[in-house]
């Protein structure tokens, strides 16, 4: 009698659950595409600002200043073996 009852419980809650997620899964899928689409909305503006073939770069890291190749280390020729 109670693998019966639980498996009604079980089956009761799988029910349950399906319903609340058909009723809030629509609610998040829209609020998620209108924070999309708010963010993208500023991008094809920037895109008319630029000429095209023109380059530009977001970010340039740092370039290390005064590099030596004597403190790189020794090279050492491969040779394969057989």
């Amino acid at each position: 009698m109670g693998i019966i009852k639980f498996i009604l419980i079980t089956l009761l809650i799988i029910y349950i659950v399906r319903i609340i997620l058909r009723l809030v899964f629509p609610l998040i899928l829209k609020s998620m595409l209108s924070k999309v689409q708010q963010q993208g909305a500023g991008e094809p503006q920037e895109r008319s600002k630029k000429a095209e073939g023109s380059i530009s770069i977001d970010y340039m890291p740092p370039s290390p200043q005064n590099r030596k190749s004597d403190k790189l280390g020794d090279f050492v020729d491969y040779e394969e073996l057989k």
